[in-house]
């Protein structure tokens, strides 16, 4: 149930901005930090969550580390989101097959 992990972390706003910042790419805690209403060792605390929801993962730059989407955990969470597209999507497909005859009739 690691994903219920990750929506846990992504239901801070802080956090989801850190997160969504990362679509464009690895980036640093400084350069995430930037703009940001929190300070960097806050960002740091933000960023360590996610890599512990399974959500981001870093690697070391120097004397720097740098962040990024991990698509492992994003792809288990984007697994458990689509049950529930199949599912829709399912009942989509068996309502459309239906006899067009026993549509009408259930209509009031």
């Amino acid at each position: 149930m690691a994903y219920a992990k990750a929506l846990q972390c992504l239901s801070d706003p802080t956090r989801r901005r850190v997160f969504e910042r990362l679509r464009s790419g690895p980036q640093s805690v400084g350069v995430l930090a930037q703009g940001l209403p929190v300070s960097r060792p806050a960002v740091s605390q933000h960023l360590k969550a996610l890599k512990e929801a399974g959500l981001v993962i870093d690697r070391s730059e120097g004397a720097r580390r740098v962040y990024c989407i991990d698509p492992d955990g994003l792809g288990e969470l984007r697994r458990w989101i689509d049950q529930f597209w199949d599912a829709a999507l399912e009942s989509f497909k068996s309502e459309v097959e239906r006899p067009n005859t026993q549509r009408k009739r259930e209509k009031p």
